[in-house]
């Protein structure tokens, strides 16, 4: 949403149901690495959410879903889906959704809010930190007026936990 990685033709607000947004992905190679694991959003199955869709121009198309693929499928923690939205004038389109694979070992459930938020504060890897990550994505969500609560309760107790201590989080990996 905040930086696609690619020529965006056209943009709007649509609602995915059937799929909610959740922090339950271990980013081990983007946001973290496997010895200080970091944490990302995943689209969860049951209940739904608002966000943004993405038009790519025909000319584009096949670099766009070649980036895509590469950055979102490189450990296979989440699967492509071709997925029915609800744009916000009520028309009905199909787009492209990655959403979380529950039987990954990456995926995360039922973590708390503490644990997520520790897992966040600690993730550091090649694309930046996964508490960078979180910020960009809750300012993305705030700027087109989609605030997400519970994205922003992992954020503050994150940006808490990073402010105390910078440079002393133990590394967690929890189990799946």
């Amino acid at each position: 949403m905040w930086d696609p990685g690619f020529t965006v033709a056209a943009t709007a607000v649509a609602r995915l149901a059937g799929y909610h947004r959740a922090l339950c992905i271990l980013s081990i190679r983007n946001r973290g690495t496997p010895e200080c694991p970091g944490l990302v959003v995943g689209l969860k199955a049951g209940g739904s959410c608002v966000g943004q869709v993405l038009r790519v121009a025909d000319d584009d198309a096949e670099a766009a879903l070649a980036y895509l693929q590469e950055r979102e499928l490189s450990t296979n923690a989440y699967l492509p889906r071709h997925v029915a939205v609800r744009l916000a004038d009520g028309r009905r389109v199909k787009a492209l959704a990655f959403v979380a694979r529950p039987d990954h070992p990456q995926f995360m459930s039922g973590l708390s809010v503490a644990e997520q938020a520790a897992l966040v504060a600690q993730g550091v890897g090649p694309y930046g930190s996964s508490l960078d990550y979180l910020r960009h994505v809750c300012s993305a969500l705030d700027d087109r007026g989609l605030p997400d609560g519970p994205l922003h309760r992992v954020l503050a107790v994150a940006e808490a936990l990073a402010v105390s201590s910078p440079r002393n989080l133990a590394p967690t990996a929890p189990s799946p």
